[in-house]
């Protein structure tokens, strides 16, 4: 099978509350007004990465798109007005909002409140018509998108494929949501972003791999337990990914981990964070760490901005390191509020 290789990055945020991006121009300011913050955000970071590519007109109806994507974010104006029309009695009435309660709102708002436009509205822009997904994330789920596009990339569903996560966290509703599960009260800072990677396949030793993903299930489990579960379904996405070995690029087997010279974590919290870091400390204790959630939890975005900095840390050793007989190795942790730990395995460089 083909090795996949992460040629290009783009992202946008993270954005805490108050620090809002300055607008950008996209390929069509109408479809600006039907876009919720995360989708405008995803949009702008797709328009750069497909402006890397420079793909052809026939290319973008192959390549693919995979998105972790949050929840609804619709403007709240448009929302209180539906919602203040749909009560009666001081309570919200179903006949109500359809007679009058979507009466009262734009009809734009639609587009802002399905979910899965976070992705649409770029890739229509973009005239993207290869494989794709829209995946629901409060962090494992991006991690599920990034596997998709992985796979898609491998099996040769097509020749390149862009994946990632983008989210509002500071949105009023999300905050509300937040705030009911505890995570703001444990040191949540939420923060709006979109970072995403290009995919294609490999095409020498030089290039950053990505190798192997996963999550598992962190219900009813300790978090350590959960961590080495989705550590053994990347190791199992690797090793199947190493089918072909007719080119230079590393393969992992369970004792390569000890080479891991670069962690990244995506934590939602101080709680996850400590807990990400005990972990790392247990297994990797000789390997630099970087941690992007001091930056702002955004959810969705989370884990692919962990990706990106765990992809710039690998292209940074020295071409003697990249060169030399073992494979500069890196491992992003994510761990967000659905409490479901996700693992990627990355490499680059290695003796032929």
């Amino acid at each position: 099978m083909t090795r996949v290789a992460i040629t290009d990055v783009a992202a946008r945020g993270p954005y805490r509350a108050g620090t809002a991006p300055a607008e950008e121009p996209l390929a069509s300011q109408r479809a600006r007004k039907m876009m919720s913050g995360a989708a405008y955000l995803a949009a702008c970071a797709l328009a750069e990465l497909v402006g890397k590519l420079a793909p052809s007109a026939a290319e973008r109806a192959e390549l693919g798109y995979f998105l972790g994507v949050g929840g609804s974010a619709g403007a709240l104006d448009d929302v209180t007005a539906l919602l203040d029309a749909s009560f009666v009695d001081g309570a919200f009435s179903l006949p109500r909002f359809g007679d009058r309660g979507l009466a009262a709102c734009n009809p734009l708002l639609a587009f802002q409140l399905m979910n899965n436009f976070t992705m649409c509205h770029g890739a229509i822009l973009e005239s993207l018509g290869g494989p794709n997904g829209a995946l629901f994330s409060r962090g494992a789920g991006t991690i599920a998108a990034l596997g998709e596009a992985h796979h898609a990339v491998r099996s040769g569903a097509c020749a390149r494929a862009i994946a990632g996560g983008a989210d509002v966290a500071t949105h009023p509703v999300t905050l509300a949501e937040l705030a009911r599960d505890g995570h703001l009260g444990r040191g949540l800072v939420p923060a709006d972003g979109a970072a995403l990677v290009a995919l294609a396949a490999s095409t020498g030793r030089d290039d950053v791999v990505l190798d192997g993903c996963a999550h598992a299930s962190g219900r009813g489990r300790a978090l350590v337990e959960a961590l080495n579960d989705a550590f053994a379904r990347a190791l199992r996405a690797a090793t199947s990914s190493s089918a072909d070995t007719r080119d230079a690029a590393p393969t992992w087997a369970r004792e390569d981990l000890d080479s891991v010279g670069h962690i990244a974590l995506s934590a939602w919290g101080p709680p996850a964070a400590e807990a990400l870091r005990a972990y790392a400390a247990a297994r990797f204790p000789f390997a630099t760490l970087v941690d992007v959630s001091t930056r702002g939890e955004t959810l969705a975005g989370g884990t692919a901005f962990a990706l990106i900095a765990a992809v710039e840390l690998l292209r940074s050793p020295s071409l003697e390191v990249v060169r030399s007989a073992r494979p500069a190795r890196a491992v992003v942790l994510s761990l967000g509020v659905d409490g479901d730990p996700g693992v990627i395995l990355l490499s680059r460089g290695g003796a032929a």
